[in-house]
């Protein structure tokens, strides 16, 4: 059983995080018609080798179901953003790509995501609080249960 404290500082955790999705989410819609999904998706594939990755290893990386991937990659692929493709050497498999448009799309987008990043986040660290928490999401992020 986790003591007060333990409880209490994860449930700090859990309201920050869904307070920053929230306001990060809401202006990247207001400002840009992306919501934080989409956007995510985009970075993803912007990042990946020649801008593709299989359509598991997306969903894998957003954190989204497979299914839920699907049907993001679908609205991005009627906006032009993202385009599905077969995967080299499986016939079964499948690729989602970053269309040109959907860089510019990303491009544009990133100029309103990164500065909340900052405004909402960054700046209520001190630099040494902020390596810290850092150090710390990365070791909650990469240790095997």
């Amino acid at each position: 059983m986790p003591t007060r404290t333990e409880l209490g500082v994860w449930r700090s955790f859990l309201r920050a995080h869904a307070r920053l999705t929230r306001i990060l989410e809401a202006e990247l819609i207001a400002e840009q018609r992306l919501s934080l999904a989409a956007y995510d998706v985009l970075v993803q594939l912007a990042e990946a080798p020649q801008y593709r990755l299989r359509m598991t290893e997306l969903a894998d990386a957003v954190l989204l179901s497979r299914s839920g991937v699907t049907r993001l990659v679908d609205r991005l692929e009627r906006a032009g953003l993202v385009l599905r493709e077969r995967a080299d050497g499986d016939g079964r498999g499948v690729v989602a790509v970053l269309t040109p448009q959907g860089l510019d799309r990303l491009r544009v987008a990133s100029g309103t995501h990164l500065t909340g990043v900052v405004r909402h986040f960054a700046e209520a660290f001190g630099h040494a609080e902020l390596e810290a928490f850092g150090r710390t999401c990365d070791r909650l992020g990469t240790e095997e249960p």
